[in-house]
Parts: structure tokens; C-alpha cells; sequence
């Protein structure tokens, strides 16, 4: 995803929900999180119906049999951040939260970028023989040291996270001389006891998924939110589990296809008066901003101490000129004259 204006949109969905206003750990919100895109085990899938293990999107492609098609799938695999104390003698145990330097550090569930891709495939190679690529990934973990100003071991951070198994498929099928249906399905095989709830299946889901279709060779995708008259029954015929295909890009433009798990219009945009992302897309940003200046220190301190994220959007919240908060006030777009 070279074009800079898809992968802003593609981030945006990539991260919708991560957090929420207020931006703290205590906060009821943010202790249920990952609402949206999530491919579960099949193991949990199975006894929480609502929890699917499997993500389908289909839409229509107009194009020759050497038209190429790529795909590639992104989603974030959440990683438990823990808080361990010095206990002595080198040893560590766990806590909830430590204070090093003045800084303050929490437990909390951070998130890692994972993407899948399968190459740029022809569409009439891929309608004989549909391709597919795995994710196997191994569970780890990562210890970060935390150290007093005079050098001592006052604890460290550990950082895990739970392996992830499953794969993905690109299909194709013909419908006419130069038109197809092209699809992909995203499958969590991730094993898992069930039984073990929904916080503890999170750490083996597929979160926030979603794919980036992508056309070239003199190929492009059709709008299925409004396709032309002749096409509005293979539209209609487009099976989409999970989620919402748009067309991405500028205006006009029908190369991108974005496969989002949240309701979007085709050619969406990131307003350019926003300075910067607050995870919430159904929220206003002048409220947003203005609503954390209005925190206390010691909501902020929390905010600050949750989540690198969070911290990012209280600095970058607090630096505003109210010339810049003033331009989060409004704006006309496209004012036309109507008979």
C-alpha cells in the first residue's frame, strides 16, 4: 500500500475502537475492547456464535483474464503488557503498576501490526486455481528493563503475546467476457481450549481485520454501494461476511478496493484539519480535543501512563495553537448551487 491517502484510511480502520475517550485504563470502554473486525479461534467461534472464526468479502472486478490482483489482509495481534517489580537478589514479580523515574507505568494490552499478503496474481489464473497463504505465528515474549536514574533494577515491562494460525484466500470467478467476482476469506485456526472466554480468545484473534484489494493491468472494481444498472444483480449476488467493501483513493478512481469491518462510503477521507488520529471516527475532533484539555493532572497522568498511543494524543492535544483548534471548528465542502 504505496498511495499515501489508502493507507491513512486503511490505519484509520486498522485502529478504530484501539482506545477511547478518556483515554484511560479505567475507564468501562477501554476495558472491552477489539469490537470490531475480530476472526476468533474456531474453538470459541463455536460456542459464541457472535465471534466468528471466519471473515468473507466478495466484490465485482471489471478487467481482462491478465488483469492482476493483489491482496493483502492486516489486523493487529493484541500483546499483554505486564508490570514486574525488583524483588531482590535480581529476582521479579508482578504487579499492576510501578513508578520509575517519575514515570509511571501500567499493565495494559498493547497491540502489534500483522499483515498477510499473496501476491499480485492474474485474474484468470486465479479463477482456474484459487491461491492462498498462511499466518503461523509462534507465541513470544519480550522483556523491557526498567532502571532508577542512578542505574538500579527497579523492574521491567514483559511483553507477550499468544500464537496466531490461520490463512487466506484470493478466488475468482467468471461472470462474463471481461467481469468477475473476486474473493477473499480470512480463517482463524488458531488452536484453543474452550471455555477460556472472550478476553482470553482476544489474545488469539485476528483484531481489527481487514483487506486491501488492489487492481492493475487494466482492471477496475465496481462500487457495490452504487453500481451501474446492468450490474446490479452480480453486485447484489456479492456475499460479504463481516465486512463492508469501499472503493479507496482519489475521487473517481476504482483501482482500490478497502474490505473494512466498519460502515464506510466509497472514496472516504480523513479530514485534512485533523491533526491526527483519536481512534474514535464517529466522534467530532474539536469536541475530543477540547474534552482532554478539560482533564485534571492526574486524569492525564493516567492517560499518559496507559498507552503510548494515548500519550501521543495528549501531547499532540496539548501543542494545538487555538489557531489550529479553531480550524477543527467546521468547514464547508463542495458548496453547490442547487435550481
Amino acid at each position: 500500500m504505496s498511495d499515501s491517502l489508502v493507507r491513512r484510511i486503511a490505519d484509520a480502520v486498522l485502529y478504530e475502537g484501539y482506545i477511547l475517550w478518556p483515554y484511560r485504563r479505567s475507564a468501562l470502554k477501554n476495558q472491552r475492547r477489539w469490537t470490531f473486525g475480530g476472526v476468533y479461534p474456531a474453538a470459541h467461534s463455536a460456542a459464541h456464535p457472535d465471534d466468528p472464526c471466519v471473515m468473507r468479502t466478495e466484490c465485482l472486478l471489471e478487467g481482462p483474464p491478465e488483469a492482476t490482483l493483489d491482496v493483502r489482509v492486516r489486523f493487529l495481534h493484541v500483546v499483554a503488557r505486564g508490570v514486574l517489580r525488583a524483588a531482590g537478589a535480581g529476582a521479579l514479580e508482578a504487579g499492576d503498576e510501578l513508578t520509575v523515574g517519575g514515570e509511571r507505568h501500567v499493565a495494559w494490552d498493547e497491540a502489534a501490526e500483522r499483515e498477510v499478503a499473496i501476491g499480485a496474481l492474474d485474474v484468470g489464473a486465479l479463477a482456474e486455481r484459487p491461491r492462498s497463504a498462511a499466518t503461523d505465528l509462534a507465541a513470544g515474549v519480550a522483556i523491557e528493563e526498567l532502571r532508577e536514574p542512578d542505574g538500579a533494577l527497579a523492574g521491567a515491562l514483559r511483553r507477550s503475546w499468544e500464537p496466531l494460525r490461520g490463512a487466506v484466500e484470493a478466488r475468482a470467478e467468471r461472470l462474463g467476457p471481461a467481469l468477475w467476482r473476486v474473493g477473499v476469506t480470512i480463517v482463524n485456526t488458531t488452536p484453543f481450549a474452550p471455555g477460556g472466554g472472550r478476553e482470553a480468545a482476544l489474545g488469539r484473534t485476528f483484531c481489527s481485520t481487514h483487506a486491501v484489494l488492489s487492481a492493475a493491468g487494466g482492471a477496475a472494481f465496481v462500487s457495490l454501494t452504487d453500481p451501474p444498472d446492468a450490474l446490479r444483480a452480480h453486485a447484489a449476488a456479492c456475499r460479504n461476511d463481516g465486512t463492508w467493501p469501499v472503493l479507496v483513493g482519489e475521487p473517481g478512481e476504482r483501482h482500490t478496493v478497502l474490505a473494512s469491518p466498519i460502515i464506510l462510503e466509497d472514496h472516504p477521507r480523513v479530514a485534512p484539519e485533523s491533526p491526527g488520529d483519536l481512534f474514535d471516527g464517529a466522534e467530532i475532533d474539536q469536541l475530543l480535543r477540547l474534552s482532554i484539555l478539560a482533564l485534571t493532572d492526574e486524569e492525564k497522568a493516567e492517560m499518559r501512563a496507559t498507552d503510548p498511543r494515548a500519550r501521543e494524543i495528549l501531547e499532540r492535544t496539548e501543542a494545538l495553537t487555538p489557531e489550529q483548534l479553531m480550524r477543527l471548528h467546521g468547514t464547508v465542502r463542495d458548496l453547490r448551487v442547487r435550481p
